[in-house]
């Protein structure tokens, strides 16, 4: 099982932004998501991404490049995995359930409380609203681009929406990071961890790796 730890820094709470970025690509190991589970699907962009933690808050930070870009959807709840996407899924190991964390480029999200691909609860918009998102490029909708494209995202989840809380913290996470564009021009389904199905499928936490906290 594939394994990493997600680094303490309590002061990520107090700094703004760019600061925040800054320690996370300073201080915090860089992982790739380039496992290639379905031959049919070579296409092979760079996606990798750092993370950390804080008492409050999980900070990944994420950056890819490819040869196209697109980012059709701006309202949250959309199917962001259609764009360029970039995802992270991850459960308590007491838990049944797991959550899908999806993010276009432009930083809108998807996300859901889980038992199976078709088995789901959508986090509601008071919640979506809670996960703050800071992508390289505007925050606007735009048709695929064609051509060598590059760009990061720092997302902020709250751990109180994945069960955590300080002083109460489990010994690891089970989880999952991916790269995916299932309307791009080049369509690609990457994970971190890798994934033994026959046919794309993101939605296996069998195959969820170890997030040491």
């Amino acid at each position: 099982m594939k394994q990493l730890t997600i680094p303490y820094h309590p002061a990520l709470e107090m700094l703004d932004t760019a600061s925040v970025i800054d320690i996370i690509e300073r201080k915090t190991p860089r992982h790739y998501i380039d496992q290639v589970n379905w031959p049919s699907y070579s296409y092979i962009p760079v996606a990798s991404f750092n993370i950390a933690r804080s008492d409050k808050h999980l900070f990944i930070q994420f950056f890819s490049m490819a040869n196209s870009l697109r980012a059709v959807y701006d309202k949250d709840s959309s199917p962001v995995y259609q764009d360029s996407c970039v995802e992270f899924f991850v459960k308590r190991p007491t838990d049944e359930h797991y959550i899908n964390f999806e993010f276009n480029c432009i930083g809108t999200c998807d996300a859901s409380y889980r038992l199976s691909r078709t088995e789901k609860t959508d986090l509601p918009p008071e919640q979506l609203a809670t996960i703050r998102r800071y992508p390289s490029l505007p925050r606007r909708p735009f048709p695929e681009k064609t051509g060598f494209q590059s760009w990061s995202l720092l997302v902020v989840i709250p751990l109180y929406i994945i069960g955590l809380e300080k002083g109460h913290m489990p010994e690891k996470l089970l989880g999952n990071f991916y790269k995916c564009g299932d309307a791009t021009l080049l369509p690609h389904y990457l994970s971190w961890s890798p994934i033994d199905t026959e046919q794309p499928d993101f939605h296996r936490p069998e195959f969820f790796g170890e997030l040491l906290l």
